[in-house]
């Protein structure tokens, strides 16, 4: 029966597996911090066509259930060990989730980690309208945290 003939060996699947989910995670750490909530259609898009693209990478010639059932057991199994590992190292965490990056101090936005960040000037005025404020200058202080979120701390 085919659909339990893997094309090549099930390690290689894992093999495969692994460097595809770390090269993406790399990828994706180097991006910004854009939180899903934030994605635009171009963000959809590029989700479509990575998972798309790596499609291959994972299976290579193989169209077998086994092989599908192994590289997802896989995938989810190594989704599972770093966020066991990011819970219990800071820096593994700091190196897979980011760390918070304030972007405004004393009511002055700096533009550059902004754009560093992959965030607007757009994303920040609807944090502000969200906190009940008009202008950066009424913050004390305003962080994007490490899942794109962007916090705000008014001035007294």
């Amino acid at each position: 029966m085919h659909l339990f003939e893997l094309a090549m060996p099930w390690w290689e699947f894992v093999l495969r597996a692994v460097v595809v989910y770390v090269a993406l995670l790399v990828m994706v750490r180097l991006s910004g911090k854009r939180s899903v909530g934030q994605f635009t259609p171009f963000d959809m898009i590029l989700l479509i066509l990575l998972g798309t693209a790596v499609q291959n990478s994972l299976l290579g010639e193989d169209i077998s259930l086994l092989g599908g059932v192994i590289l997802s057991g896989t995938l989810i199994a190594l989704n599972h060990v770093v966020g066991w590992l990011a819970a219990r190292s800071r820096r593994f965490h700091g190196f897979v989730e980011g760390r918070a990056m304030q972007i405004i101090q004393d009511g002055v936005l700096d533009k550059e980690k902004l754009r560093g960040e992959g965030v607007s000037e757009m994303d920040v005025d609807e944090a502000l309208r969200r906190n009940g404020l008009e202008h950066v200058s009424e913050v004390r202080s305003g962080w994007i945290e490490t899942d794109g979120n962007i916090t705000l701390i008014k001035k007294r």
